[in-house]
């Protein structure tokens, strides 16, 4: 089987997908990872933890809005449902900026094959209804957490009209994906999200990033970058520092295209 092979509109020479991740946990929940070393033992609330993951409603999605107006650049934002509750003000200001809002479960602890068919399936449901409900616009993409979807997800997506899925890392670039239920796309994730980073240097996102860029735009016409952050780790001044200066890097080249998700998704299907 070939690798897909794609020609980008206008002949770019690359696509770039900037991706954020705007995370939140159940209440007491805390992301099991964090700069600290020295974790709390387990069943112990950990307010630290808590703190540091509410700075990406609180902070880090302001931060990269302005960002990305200073780059004039759309982004998809793989969201969870309870963010868009909590932080509403962030959720309508990103859909009236051009942003694209994707569903990515109710909170990032809610691991989808950790549920029941059934559980799996209202979980899907219930993020859309309530991205919808802020924003007035239905997602049109999903992105599970932890990147971990089930044997059901793809045909459940399908089912409730999702146009992309971004469960994927068996190819560089996105591919009609059939269900029982209809089409997706699949869209590869990032191997190297900002986290990876979390106790090394940010300088080190930046290398990556600039290394793949060269390396694709100069042998690899019509290839593509999926570039991720999270709003509670990458939004902080020392990842977005080094966002800036990669978007300001890509931003040089001619043939870039920076594209949401949903665009890339349609895309491929006009193309098919």
């Amino acid at each position: 089987m070939k690798p897909p092979r794609l020609q980008w509109p206008n002949n770019a020479r690359i696509a770039v997908l900037v991706t954020v991740m705007f995370e939140s946990w159940s209440e007491g929940k805390a992301p099991p990872y964090s700069p600290m070393t020295t974790a709390l033992k387990p069943g112990t609330t950990d307010l630290l933890g808590i703190s540091w993951s509410e700075y990406g409603g609180k902070t880090g999605i302001w931060r990269f809005m302005r960002l990305l107006d200073e780059f004039a650049i759309h982004a998809t934002v793989c969201v969870s449902g309870n963010a868009v509750e909590r932080y509403s003000d962030a959720a309508k200001e990103l859909h009236q900026k051009g942003h694209e809002l994707a569903g990515h479960s109710y909170t990032q602890d809610l691991v989808l094959p950790y549920l029941e068919a059934a559980e799996e399936r209202e979980a899907i449901r219930k993020c859309a209804r309530i991205i919808e409900g802020v924003t007035g616009k239905k997602p049109a993409g999903w992105f599970s957490p932890v990147a971990a979807p089930t044997k059901h997800t793809a045909g459940f997506l399908a089912e409730e009209g999702f146009l992309w899925h971004g469960d994927y890392n068996d190819t560089d670039l996105p591919y009609p994906l059939k269900t029982a239920k209809g089409t997706l796309v699949a869209i590869p994730h990032s191997d190297f999200t900002d986290n990876r980073v979390l106790r090394g240097s940010p300088r080190d996102f930046y290398q990556v990033y600039r290394d793949t860029f060269d390396f694709l735009y100069e042998t690899e016409p019509a290839s593509m970058i999926n570039l991720t952050v999270h709003a509670h780790f990458g939004g902080r001044p020392m990842m977005s520092a080094m966002l800036a200066e990669i978007l300001r890097y890509m931003k040089g080249f001619p043939g870039v295209w920076f594209a949401r998700h949903d665009e890339i998704a349609r895309w491929v299907l006009e193309k098919s």
